[in-house]
């Protein structure tokens, strides 16, 4: 097995066009598992740790520019009044010394439904930023990212530099269900986020159909009905009945398997849980900086 380690993002560019097949290593936190366990044996390693500026994060004025090497601790540690969701969610990945070495661009890389952080980029919003030699840069909505199973839309020549999450003008959360509370793959997990600049909800569920989703329907129901009874405005609480009903078609987003972490059913079940779980929190949350007096703190 080769090993490649350019020490700038040009070197790196150059080395993926003339080995599309090396595999991107950083973190090495999910990269290293399949190595270790004789799952995958890449003919060449492209380490991308000499590369400083993949480890940074800058905050535009609607947006943070978040380097795909900058590690989970990082994110908790500095980021979680602008994206509370992702931070949320990094605070559930795996152990502190796993945090302090995967990033997010690990995580769109490999592009497993499980991966912590899907979930919260796609109630979000995020724009992963990809680059090629030949072809320069281009952002692809994280909507469109994810292709399959363990595959996305990244052009073998091309390169994750960063993401792009809009700063959050909502609540926002993030809930995981697993079989113990730490070190361990979610058995599914529910992103959601409120954006009342646009009056719309969006939401994300990982390891519950072979790609990370949003609910579609069940926003498109939310949104109307919050319009509906002008709930942005005048802050009234969900109805029961609005709740259980966005939780439904939470589930019924789902396309999950059986596997050694859980059945296809609690899956479902249990993103319906968490989807009526998080929406009861983040409202609750907006509904309560309503009712604060301009200028408390």
């Amino acid at each position: 097995m080769d090993f490649l380690r350019p020490a700038s993002w040009e070197e790196a560019l150059a080395a993926k066009a003339e080995h599309p097949a090396a595999v991107p290593i950083a973190g090495g936190t999910d990269v290293m598992v399949e190595i270790n366990f004789g799952r995958r044996r890449p003919e060449r390693l492209l380490d991308l740790t000499r590369i400083s500026d993949l480890r940074e994060w800058e905050a535009g004025e609607d947006a943070v520019r978040l380097g795909a090497c900058v590690p989970y601790t990082r994110i908790l540690e500095d980021l979680g009044a602008r994206l509370p969701g992702l931070a949320l969610a990094s605070r559930m990945v795996a152990s502190p010394q796993i945090r302090n070495r995967g990033g997010v661009g690990g995580n769109l890389g490999t592009a497993s439904p499980a991966g912590d952080a899907h979930p919260a980029l796609l109630a979000a919003g995020a724009e992963v930023e990809v680059e090629s030699a030949a072809r320069g840069t281009r952002l692809i909505p994280v909507d469109a990212f994810y292709t399959g199973v363990k595959r996305n839309a990244l052009r073998p020549d091309e390169l994750i530099r960063a993401v792009h999450v809009a700063t959050a003008d909502g609540p926002q959360q993030y809930a995981k269900a697993g079989t113990r509370n730490a070190m361990v793959i979610a058995v599914c997990a529910f992103g959601l986020a409120l954006h009342p600049r646009t009056r719309t909800v969006r939401t994300g569920i990982g390891s519950a159909a072979p790609t990370p989703v949003r609910a579609k329907a069940a926003e498109d129901f939310l949104n109307a009905a919050l319009e509906e009874g002008g709930h942005w405005d005048n802050g009234k609480a969900v109805a029961p009945s609005v709740a259980q009903r966005f939780a439904e078609l939470c589930s019924g987003a789902c396309d999950p398997i059986d596997d050694v972490r859980g059945t296809a059913a609690y899956r479902r079940h249990a993103v319906g849980v968490m989807a009526r779980r998080t929406l009861a929190w983040t409202w609750e949350s907006y509904r309560g900086a309503r009712r604060a007096p301009k200028g408390a703190a």
